[in-house]
Order: structure tokens, then sequence, then C-alpha cells
């Protein structure tokens, strides 16, 4: 798998673009709780200072749900849902930036990197294991 590179994103629109250092080696996330499932969430975990928002800042909602601690940034004008923002345990101060929106991955290579699954249903959001069912 890829090292750590400067990966770029958009929404559908292109009015909202980022760059993201991240290396998919190191795995990404999807999570169970009712929003995630809902938006078939799928993320790579990067620390806050590897993320650059290049364009479009004015374009950005926010929701916020369930403990309200975490900005789910989307754009206003097509509607899709990029990153968000939280701190956590776990990853400190981080952005999860949506794969679907990463422009210059493959699609094999996003689809090879590792996924860990997250109880976010239980408010836990301890991992589960490979195959949850």
């Amino acid at each position: 798998m890829a090292a750590l590179r400067t990966c770029h994103g958009s929404c559908h629109c292109g009015a909202v673009r980022f760059a993201a250092d991240l290396d998919l080696g190191q795995g990404t996330i999807q999570c169970n709780c009712s929003l995630c499932t809902k938006q078939r969430s799928w993320v790579a975990i990067v620390p806050a200072s590897a993320f650059r928002l290049l364009a479009g800042a004015e374009s950005l909602s926010t929701y916020r749900c369930n403990t309200r601690t975490e900005a789910h940034r989307f754009c206003s004008v097509c509607g899709v849902r990029v990153f968000h923002t939280g701190v956590s345990p776990r990853w400190g101060d981080y952005v999860a930036v949506s794969m679907a929106c990463l422009d210059d991955v493959p699609a094999e290579e996003a689809a090879a990197a590792p996924v860990t699954l997250l109880d976010g249903r239980s408010g836990g959001w301890a991992p589960l294991p490979a195959d949850p069912r």
C-alpha cells in the first residue's frame, strides 16, 4: 500500500476542495451508527494538521448529531458530505475525509485499503469483528 502522500478531494459540484496527507495503508473506518449507516460513510482519519481546505469554506454547512462533538461538513450547493471533524482520545484533533470524495485515489487502491468497522450504534465506537454477521 502507498505511503504518506497528499491526496486531493472535492464535493460533486467542485465548490469544496481539500488536500489531506494520508496513508491508506494505515486503514480506513466504517461506523455502524445511524448517521454513518444511512450515509454509507467510509472515511480515512487524518490529524487536523494534515488537512487543508483549499476552496469552498463559504459553501460548507455543518450538521451535528448525537453527542454534538463532531462537525459533519457538507457542501450546501450539491449536498455531498466531504469530511467531518472532531476530537477523540484515539486520534486527538482529527478530520475524517470521505473516501468517496478523494479525486486522485484509484478505485483499486481505495478498495485495497484496510477497513476497521466501529460500533457507533452502541455509543462505544469500539472495533467490531471483521465480519459482524
